[in-house]
C-alpha cells in the first residue's frame, strides 16, 4: 500500500556538477528598505479559501500555487489562503502572510516576535485524541513552561543514546540491505520504502525510547505501517495525495478523520513503549517532572512525527537522487569514502564529519527537498518584516507561512538555485551559506535550546544521514533506483 511519505516525494532535482560562489546577500536594516501594503488578497468569504485550495490541490499544486502569486504580485511576500479549508468548520482560518525568501522566512524563528502555539500545520490543528489528550512539544510555545520540560527532555535522550546510535544504525541497515539484494535476487529489483521504514522504526524505537522492537514479532513487523496510518490519517486534509479528482477533493480534503479510524494500532505501539521503555519513562518523570502520560505520548510523537515520518520522506529522496545521477556523483562520492575510511573502514560519528562532499550533499539535499515544507508562526506583536527588496507591517496575531523549497531557492542567496548542487556546502564559501539553510525550523548554524523551536535532533539528522551515504558506498560501488525501488548494485571490490 503506498504510503503518506511516497505521495510527499518530491520530484527529482535538477543535478550540476560543480560548485558555486554565493551571491552578496542585502543585509539593509528594514528602516532603510521602504515600506510596501503586503499584496495579495483572501477573497469572498468561503469563496476566495475554496478557490484557492482548487487551485493548491488540483489546478497547480502546492509549488505552482506559491510560484503564480509570487509572479503576479512581484513580492515574496503576500497574502493568501491555504489549505485546509473546511467549509462545516468555521474555526479553522487558512489566512497566512506567505513569506518566500531567506530573509522574510528568517523572521518564523526569531522568538521575541512570534510564537508558535498550536501552529504546527498552520491553523488546522489535529485532535488531541491523536496524541492521548495532550499538547505534546511541538505544539508548545517557547513561553510555555512545560516547553522546557519537554525540549529538555529531547535534548537528553539524544545526548543519552548517541553511545548506540552508530552501532543500533549500522545493525538495522545491514538487515535492510540484505532485504533489499534479496529482492534484488530474485525480482530483478526491489522496493526501497518497507525495508527502509521498518528498519528507521526499530533504530528509532531502541536509541531514542530504548525499546527493542524485536521482542514483539508484530511490532517489529509492522509498528512502522502503524505509525504511517496514524501519521497519515492526521496530515490527509493538507496533502495533495494525486489521486482522481474530484474524489480527493470530496472525501480526503472536506473534512478532519477521527483517531479512531487508527486508535487499536496506536494503543499497540502506546503499549510497547510503556512496557520496553521503563527506564526513558521514567528518567522523564523523576529528572523533567513529566507525568507519566506526558512522557509516553511525547516519545510516540518524537518517534513517529519527527523521527521516523521525517526520514520516511528525506532517505528516499536522497536514494532517488544518487540513483538517477548521471554527473559522475556517485564515484566522487565512493572515492571520498573509501579515503576517509582507510583501511579499517570503521564508520563512526568522527569518521563522517571528515567527509566533506557527503556532508555538502546532505545540506544540498535538505535545501533542495526539505522533508517538511512549510513552517508557521504566528505574530506575538506588531513588527516590521523586511525581505530583499520592501518592508511589512506585521500585525499581532496574523499567521506566516514559508514554503520552505521556494525560500530556500532563494537566487539572492543561492547561485543556480533550482539546480542540485552536490558540493555547494563545500570550502569556506559553501560553510557561510549554512546559516541561510532552514530545514530545521532555524539555521543550520543555529543550536537548538529550550528557548527555541529548532528541531532537538537537527545535528542528528545530518550526521544520521551521512552515516546512510557512507555506509552506502562503503558496500557498493554503485547502484541504480528508480523512483523508490532499486534496480541494481554493484558490491564493493
Amino acid at each position: 500500500m503506498a504510503t503518506l511519505a511516497t505521495k510527499m516525494m518530491s520530484s527529482l532535482p535538477r543535478m550540476s556538477s560543480s560548485s558555486v560562489t554565493p551571491p552578496k546577500v542585502d543585509s539593509s536594516s528594514p528602516s532603510t528598505i521602504p515600506m510596501r501594503a503586503i499584496p495579495g488578497s483572501y477573497g469572498l468569504p468561503l469563496v476566495g479559501p475554496f478557490l484557492d485550495r482548487l487551485d493548491y490541490f488540483w489546478f497547480q499544486g502546492p509549488e505552482t500555487f506559491y510560484r503564480k502569486r509570487l509572479e503576479k504580485y512581484k513580492s515574496t511576500v503576500y497574502r493568501t489562503n491555504i489549505p485546509p479549508t473546511f467549509p462545516f468548520f468555521t474555526s479553522v482560518n487558512p489566512q497566512v502572510i506567505a513569506v518566500l525568501d531567506c530573509k522574510s522566512f528568517s523572521y518564523l524563528f526569531d522568538m521575541d516576535i512570534v510564537e508558535k502555539k498550536d501552529i504546527l500545520v498552520g491553523d488546522y490543528m489535529p485532535s488531541l485524541s491523536f496524541t492521548g489528550n495532550i499538547r505534546v512539544g511541538v505544539y508548545l510555545d517557547t513561553s510555555e513552561p512545560k516547553h522546557a520540560q519537554l525540549k529538555n527532555f529531547s535534548l537528553d535522550i539524544l545526548k543519552r543514546s548517541s553511545s548506540v546510535w552508530v552501532s543500533e544504525l549500522l545493525s538495522n541497515l545491514d538487515t535492510m540491505w540484505s532485504t533489499v539484494e534479496t529482492g534484488l535476487a530474485e525480482k530483478g529489483s526491489s522496493s526501497l520504502l518497507v525495508p527502509l521504514q521498518r528498519c528507521m522504526f526499530r533504530f528509532f524505537t531502541k536509541t531514542l525510547a530504548g525499546a527493542d522492537a524485536t521482542s514483539s514479532s508484530e511490532i517489529a513487523d509492522y509498528g512502522f505501517s502503524y505509525l504511517d496510518k496514524w501519521l497519515a490519517i492526521q496530515l490527509i486534509p493538507t496533502q495533495k495525495i494525486g489521486v482522481l479528482q474530484p474524489l480527493e477533493e470530496i472525501f480526503l480534503h472536506s473534512w478532519s478523520y477521527p483517531y479512531i479510524l487508527v486508535s487499536s494500532g496506536y494503543q499497540k505501539l502506546y503499549d510497547f513503549i510503556k512496557k520496553e521503555g521503563k527506564e526513558v519513562i521514567k528518567r522523564g518523570q523523576t529528572e523533567f517532572g513529566l507525568t507519566e502520560e506526558e512522557t509516553i505520548q511525547n516519545l510516540l510523537f518524537i518517534l513517529g512525527f519527527n523521527a521516523f515520518g521525517g526520514f520516511s520522506v528525506f532517505l528516499p529522496g536522497l536514494i532517488s537522487t544518487l540513483g538517477s545521477d548521471k554527473t559522475g556523483l556517485q564515484k566522487k562520492l565512493r572515492e571520498e569514502v573509501k579515503e576517509k575510511l582507510g583501511s579499517t573502514q570503521q564508520l563512526s560519528f568522527e569518521s563522517v564529519k571528515e567527509m566533506e562532499l557527503v556532508q555538502s550533499f546532505v545540506y544540498e539535499s535538505l535545501r533542495y527537498s526539505p522533508p517538511v515544507p512549510l513552517q508557521f508562526a504566528r505574530a506575538r506583536k506588531d513588527f516590521v518584516l523586511s525581505s530583499h527588496d520592501a518592508s511589512y507591517e506585521i500585525k499581532k496575531g496574523e499567521l506566516l507561512c514559508g514554503y520552505q523549497p521556494l525560500a530556500m531557492r532563494d537566487e539572492k542567496v543561492f547561485s543556480e538555485p533550482d539546480s542540485f548542487v552536490a558540493d555547494r556546502f563545500t570550502g569556506e564559501k559553501g560553510r557561510e551559506l549554512l546559516k541561510y539553510l532552514y530545514w530545521s525550523n532555524g539555521p543550520q548554524t543555529g543550536s537548538p535550546s529550550a528557548s527555541n523551536k529548532q528541531c532537538a535532533a537537527k545535528d542528528s539528522v545530518v550526521l544520521t544521514a551521512c552515516l546512510f551515504v557512507a555506509d552506502l558506498f562503503r558496500r557498493y560501488d554503485s547502484f541504480s533506483a528508480s523512483s523508490l525501488s532499486i534496480t541494481s548494485v554493484e558490491k564493493s571490490k
